[in-house]
């Protein structure tokens, strides 16, 4: 699985999460301001979408083959993005440090998704957001039990993912207060692509 996990997974979710949803990602970036950081940087797929008002991006990003494809976006970025660490759960950055936080897919495969919640909670200043496009567990019960079926194998497959995931209910367990929510199924099978997306304030 290394070889597979580290060379061939990154290359796939680049183009699978590619430019048909470049909407969506600029969307979610919008309020983005100040110091950012970004949990699952990945290939730098959002980079684009940065507004003027970023003055820098913290990126956590631990595949390396992320950090290859991501080079030419950052190379034309005009806002200073540096890597800052490996792991959403255990964040290098001090309390109260950032004034954004960005996660784009990326909480459905943290290995211990509450701790990762805690520390973006522990880094954001007062009254700073974390923005947040994600897919997870969907309302209706017949689809939700095919999710919690699929999801071993489909984790095997895709670096840990999980399609079950109730992400309003991990958001709001941090302590994080949930101020806009957006749920709708993407394009596809509902089992992979049921979405929340929306901004959560700390107090």
């Amino acid at each position: 699985m290394g070889f597979y996990t580290e060379r061939v997974l990154p290359r796939f979710i680049d183009v699978a999460l590619g430019k048909a949803l470049d909407g969506t990602r600029a969307r979610v970036a919008s309020g983005l301001c100040g110091e950012v950081l970004e949990i699952g940087f990945g290939s730098g797929r959002n980079v684009p979408h940065y507004p003027a008002g970023v003055t820098r991006v913290h990126a956590v990003e631990p595949a390396l083959a992320n950090r290859k494809l991501a080079a030419p976006r950052l190379a034309a970025s005009p806002v200073p993005v540096t890597y800052a660490g490996l792991d959403g759960r255990d964040l290098a950055l001090d309390d109260e440090s950032v004034d954004h936080v960005l996660t784009t897919w990326t909480l459905c495969t943290i290995p211990d998704v509450e701790t990762a919640l805690l520390e973006i909670r522990r880094v954001l200043r007062p009254g700073g957001t974390l923005r947040f496009v994600e897919h997870g567990r969907s309302p209706r019960e017949r689809v939700a039990r095919w999710q919690d079926r699929v999801t071993p194998l489909w984790g095997r497959l895709f670096g840990g993912c999980h399609l079950n995931r109730p992400i309003p209910d991990l958001v709001a367990s941090s302590g994080l207060i949930l101020t806009e929510l957006d749920t709708y199924p993407m394009a596809g099978p509902e089992l992979i692509g049921y979405t929340f997306e929306g901004v959560a304030t700390k107090a």
